[in-house]
């Protein structure tokens, strides 16, 4: 991301501001501030003079889809699951259409963003029960109608290893001809010949078809620690609904897992362990579910490239970060693979 679209990304227009102040009815703004921890939207912290206030401009899902999501979130807190419901317009929705964004806006949740590795083995087995208990309550709300019914199958794409190796050829040509000899398109470069051997070494490991494994049904799809809040040991919020949505369980657990808790290029095998066994406390997922969504997951990772798609097809590079770290930990794990594998069946 250049230095000039940061900018514009951080920065609400006065003539914004004001019809934003109209539409939710929240008063004079006395104070904000841009929260850079987000990823894909854009954040702020409000002080009105009705009160404290998150403020969301959604930029990264259709606004019937957005609408919809944020629509099941009162039922949710309403059985305790920790969890804000947005505030309304002053004409009773969800969702402002202001200045060219879609705009939603939160009570103000206290609590800090800590990553998993930082997490005790109780809070980690804590987060995994309050993952369950979100799965059983969107189920729940999908059965009161708030959400459309779950298909009896779904699928999961499998990457073939040619697709792979075409798609990493084209970001080597990509490389080459947009880089600019910078250390992170050396990086590039290396990572995308090491993972094309890599595809071929362990391409007889990959998922053998598109049915995934056990249960499935509605999920948040995007629980990691900057979607989550923590104060005094304990969950206070699940922030960012943005990608709720019809998944396997097996790999909202997996994903979950690997974000949470594949930190500085290692998994945290214990507290994975812990976590998977705090879902399965409240959702009984059965071993071979979860072996089939972790290798999933596995060549998922091993065949996506998409931070590098960000950076050389949008010249964002926001993710930069990301694309090192996750690198790392590909390769540790698909050195570990059965040790990893066998974490996750002993939770």
């Amino acid at each position: 991301m250049t230095d000039a679209t940061a900018t514009d990304r951080a920065d609400i227009s006065g003539s914004v501001l004001g019809e934003l102040t109209r539409a939710f009815g929240f008063g004079a703004v006395r104070e904000k501030r841009y929260l850079a921890d987000g990823l894909m939207n854009a954040n702020w912290k409000v002080h009105t003079a009705a009160g404290v206030f998150a403020l969301k401009r959604v930029s990264d899902v259709s606004l019937d889809r957005l609408v919809r999501n944020l629509g099941v979130l009162a039922a949710l807190a309403d059985e305790g699951i920790p969890v804000s419901a947005p505030v309304p317009t002053v004409s009773g929705v969800l969702v402002a259409e202001v200045g060219g964004g879609v705009w939603c806006l939160f009570p103000w949740a206290a609590g800090s963003h800590l990553r998993g590795v930082d997490l005790s083995l109780s809070q980690a087995a804590s987060l995994g029960t309050h993952l369950g208990r979100l799965h059983v309550g969107l189920d729940r709300a999908c059965g009161r109608g708030l959400l459309p019914a779950v298909p009896e199958t779904v699928t999961s794409e499998v990457a073939t290893p040619e697709r792979a190796v075409e798609k990493s050829e084209r970001l080597s040509g990509l490389v080459e001809d947009k880089g600019t000899g910078t250390a992170f398109d050396a990086a590039a470069a290396a990572a995308l010949e090491q993972r094309r051997a890599l595809i071929g070494k362990y391409a007889g490991r990959r998922p053998e078809d598109e049915a995934p494994g056990g249960r499935h049904g509605w999920t948040h799809g995007d629980v990691q620690y900057r979607n989550l809040l923590w104060e005094g040991g304990e969950l206070t919020a699940i922030l960012d609904w943005d990608r709720v949505g019809i998944r396997p369980y097996a790999e909202e657990v997996a994903r979950t897992a690997q974000v949470q808790f594949g930190v500085d290029g290692v998994f945290d095998l214990d507290r994975v362990s812990a976590f998977v066994g705090g879902y399965r406390s409240v959702v009984p997922l059965e071993a071979s579910a979860l072996l089939d969504g972790v290798r999933r997951l596995w060549w998922k990772r091993m065949t996506d490239f998409w931070q590098l798609d960000f950076h050389y097809d949008r010249g964002d590079f926001s993710f930069d970060e990301l694309f090192t770290a996750d690198e790392a930990l590909l390769h540790w794990w698909t050195e570990r693979l059965d040790q990893v594998e066998d974490a996750f069946v002993a939770g």
